[in-house]
């Protein structure tokens, strides 16, 4: 699992520095172009997650054909992706398009929601070949080929630095562009995503993609793939929707505390991106192993992704607790900013192992095809537990930003018991393969 795992956990790591370093850049601009940044990021990625986790259906169906030795269904797997991810393209662009409208009926702060709306119009031509990049990414994921997607991932890092640099202060005849910069950053970096890979991966790819399959525009077969992603892209939109809803309350109380929320969360995604990647490995190790009808060997993945991603997350929480200031200061040297940080990132550390174990939990249900059950979880954990909560503590109990961070606590806890128990439910039998013709 740690094989597979580590490599996995450097992808995931870099996927989110891509935004990291976008809000690290911009954030020694001031405060005002930090919380547009992360206002805009929020947007787009709450609309990509539901694209994003449709095409996690790859997971289970290419990982398991792979355990299977059916070469033809990891061909077809492949296509029908590709085919979704442009098929995804429309609705996305459509939800994104009318967002300054949206951000400023929902009362964001007005110095910052038109530096919000150009950067999320200026992402939308991005979204396509970001699509693409995850469907090459989980493929080759799932059959355990990690070099090209690695070696990718750290190209694409290091052009988005200095790329995000020379754009946002400007560099000789660059002009300086501030926030817009970053985001013409981050559009040049996602389309490098997936060009980088298909040209890396070509060795694996090609017997995939040179042959059409006249099969894989055939409706039901893709309706079974959205059927069984459509959940899972439900449950990462349903997570993200929740943070953001967080992040959007968060704006209520102004520029500082949404600047400092975004330093905070920032972190947490971070070191989230752990577990992610170990969850991603666990799934492709159970989708294997069930291929291969291996139940005991399906267990025996799911069992070792979880204490790796709670022993990592338990080191993590310990750096929230004890070492706040040092990790604010990355981000920030506004004192405002930094004290109201200090404050948030402990709260973030309770949450590190539930968070660790939750990630993991629904990468071992998803490499095994179940993907309502998380689904419904993260309704119940995140809708009808986090957010009520945060709602109560902040307001009516009056205890303002840190109140919501509070609810967020309760609602990763929710989730992490919910999903844990699913696991040893679904686990305790027999696993069989999914099969899409």
């Amino acid at each position: 699992m740690l094989r597979l795992a580590l490599p996995v956990v450097v992808v995931q790591v870099g996927m989110m520095l891509l935004g990291v370093v976008d809000t690290m850049v911009v954030g020694h601009l001031s405060s005002e172009a930090l919380a547009a940044v992360a206002l805009g990021h929020v947007v787009i990625i709450a609309v990509s997650s539901f694209g994003v986790g449709l095409l996690l259906a790859l997971d289970p169906l290419v990982s398991q054909a792979v355990g299977a030795g059916d070469q033809a269904a990891v061909r077809r797997s492949v296509q029908r992706g590709l085919a979704l991810a442009v098929a995804l393209m429309a609705p996305s662009t459509l939800l994104l398009l009318p967002c300054e409208w949206v951000l400023t009926t929902l009362r964001q702060p007005p110095e910052t929601v038109p530096l919000a709306a150009a950067y999320i119009h200026i992402g939308i031509p991005g979204l396509l070949p970001y699509y693409g990049f995850v469907v090459l990414r989980q493929s080759l994921q799932a059959m355990e080929r990690l070099r090209p997607i690695v070696t990718t991932i750290v190209t694409v890092n290091l052009f988005n630095l200095v790329a995000d640099w020379a754009l946002v202060f400007g560099a000789g005849p660059i002009p300086q562009l501030g926030p817009v910069g970053s985001a013409w950053a981050t559009t040049a970096a996602r389309t490098l995503l997936f060009v980088v890979l298909l040209f890396l991966g070509r060795r694996e790819l090609r017997p995939l993609l040179e042959r059409f399959d006249p099969e894989v525009l055939r409706l039901p077969p893709l309706a079974l793939i959205v059927r069984l992603g459509a959940p899972i892209g439900f449950q990462i939109q349903l997570e993200i929707l929740a943070f953001s809803a967080v992040a959007l309350l968060m704006g209520l109380f102004g520029t500082v505390q949404m600047a400092a929320h975004q330093v905070a969360i920032n972190l947490a995604s971070l070191t989230f991106m752990v577990p992610l990647g170990v969850g991603s490995a666990t799934a492709v190790r159970v989708g294997q192993a069930i291929g291969a009808r291996d139940s005991d060997g399906a267990r025996r993945a799911a069992s070792a992704g979880l204490m790796i991603g709670a022993a990592f997350m338990s080191v993590t929480a310990a750096a929230f607790l004890f070492a706040p200031g040092l990790l604010a200061s990355t981000y920030t040297s506004e004192e405002a900013v930094l004290a109201l940080a200090v404050v948030f990132i402990p709260i973030a550390g309770f949450f590190q192992v539930f968070d660790g174990l939750q990630a993991v939990s629904a990468g071992a249900l998803r490499g095994a095809g179940d993907t309502r059950a998380p689904m419904l979880v993260n309704i119940l954990g995140f809708w009808l537990i986090g957010l009520p909560t945060s709602l109560i503590l902040a307001f009516p109990l009056d205890l303002g930003p840190e109140g919501l961070w509070w609810g967020v606590v309760a609602g990763l806890g929710s989730v992490a018991v919910f999903l844990l128990t699913r696991v040893a439910w679904r686990f305790r039998g027999d696993l069989s393969r999914i099969q899409v013709d």
